[in-house]
């Protein structure tokens, strides 16, 4: 019952069980010796979006980066500290949401995003943001005025 294995081919399977150990080791001894630079406070890790099914996730995520939440911000605090000023992380949270709710679809005026709801882990950096749209806020006008008419000619006859 024994697997008839080439001795060429042992030694391949054994090097490239060596070589992916070692870069796992590698990566391992590279995070640890890194230092993270607390006096500088924590990063800003990443955006991560939930919730959206019609707005794209880049024009939301380009809205909470305006904000504040984007590579380079640290979290030292209670203070959000971006490349251009310095502001509280509830006010930089409120704006973010004022933000996410102004987005629109593209290439229309539609913002059918109703809710939201932004989380920023202090210890991590990582910013949560829970969208809710909802399309029955949105009303609909007719531009088409001839359309119109024309229907309401049609239904009278």
């Amino acid at each position: 019952m024994f697997i008839k294995v080439r001795r060429d081919t042992l030694i391949i399977l054994i090097l490239a069980f060596v070589l992916i150990l070692s870069g796992r080791l590698m990566t391992y001894v590279g995070f640890a010796s890194s230092e993270a630079n607390v006096e500088e406070g924590v990063p800003i890790a990443g955006v991560m979006i939930k919730g959206n099914d019609i707005v794209p996730l880049s024009t939301i995520k380009s809205n909470v980066e305006a904000a504040g939440f984007r590579d380079g911000s640290y979290i030292k605090g209670n203070t959000l500290i971006t490349s251009q000023r310095q502001l509280l992380l509830s006010d930089a949270i409120s704006n973010a949401e004022q933000l996410v709710k102004r987005s629109t679809i593209p290439g229309t005026s539609i913002a059918p995003i109703n809710v939201v709801d932004i989380q920023v882990d202090s210890n991590t950096g990582n910013v949560v943001v829970n969208v809710v749209e909802d399309f029955s806020v949105i009303k609909v006008q007719t531009t088409n005025q001839s359309a119109s008419n024309s229907a309401e000619a049609n239904t009278e006859t």
